[in-house]
């Protein structure tokens, strides 16, 4: 089932596409859904795309494909008023509209997300979460899922490329392979980023640099917050 911001963006890109062939920007979607940043219109994307009413084309700007649309698309899942009141176009939905062949002057090919704060990559520091700061990253970076960004500080991974001062991009998850570079949550209230080991049934945090000793907890000490997918560096 879809969330009621989930069915009007839906409808409102289906109509646009029906209406110009062209997938509308983030900063359209964002303005007609009367959201305050760019970063929610990616996640409502990413829910929709798990849920498989649209399709997005690596590598292409603007690619969105709107494989089908709810059964009950002339009803509003929540019944309530918003916005955005899409004008519903009933009729044979079997030919998808898809844009995305080639790149489209003007196109978006970036998403805003999050940018937390501060992460200790030497000794852990708490993670602050400043929902008012966000940067804009490249969506070839970015998967499926949820995604935050946070700037790293220290040098305990610099084995790994990783240097003070980069913004990490990360993917919300709470698991992860041993050998994932990993936002780790220590004891509720350090957090830090650190390959994560595993060494028997303990769990191991380990630096990228020598002069950092790998840290080892019982399990129930550590919490998985993600895991590294892209970095950005500024000269």
């Amino acid at each position: 089932m879809l969330t009621r911001k989930q069915y009007e963006l839906l409808l409102f890109i289906d109509q646009r596409l029906r209406e110009t062939g062209i997938s509308p920007s983030f900063d359209e979607m964002k303005d007609a859904l009367d959201l305050k940043s760019k970063s929610g219109i990616h996640r409502l994307i990413t829910g929709l795309e798990e849920r498989g009413f649209i399709r997005r084309l690596v590598n292409r700007a603007r690619a969105l494909e709107v494989v089908k649309l709810p059964e009950n698309y002339d009803v509003d899942p929540n019944d309530q008023q918003s916005g955005f009141n899409p004008t519903v176009i009933k009729g044979n939905f079997a030919q998808n509209t898809l844009i995305g062949a080639a790149p489209v002057a003007g196109a978006v090919d970036a998403v805003s997300l999050p940018l937390y704060g501060k992460i200790a990559a030497g000794t852990p520091i708490e993670a602050m979460r400043d929902h008012q700061t966000s940067i804009e990253v490249p969506m070839t970076l970015l998967g499926r899922g949820e995604h935050y960004a946070l700037t790293v500080e220290g040098d305990s991974m610099i084995e790994a490329g990783i240097f003070d001062g980069d913004t990490v991009i990360i993917r919300r998850c709470d698991t992860a392979d041993a050998g994932t570079i990993v936002v780790a949550l220590v004891d509720d209230n350090e957090v830090t980023l650190k390959r994560l080991r595993r060494k028997g049934a303990s769990i191991a945090l380990e630096a990228a640099n020598p002069k950092y000793e790998t840290r080892i907890f019982p399990p129930d000490r550590v919490k998985v917050q993600g895991k590294l997918v892209g970095l950005l560096r500024s000269y």
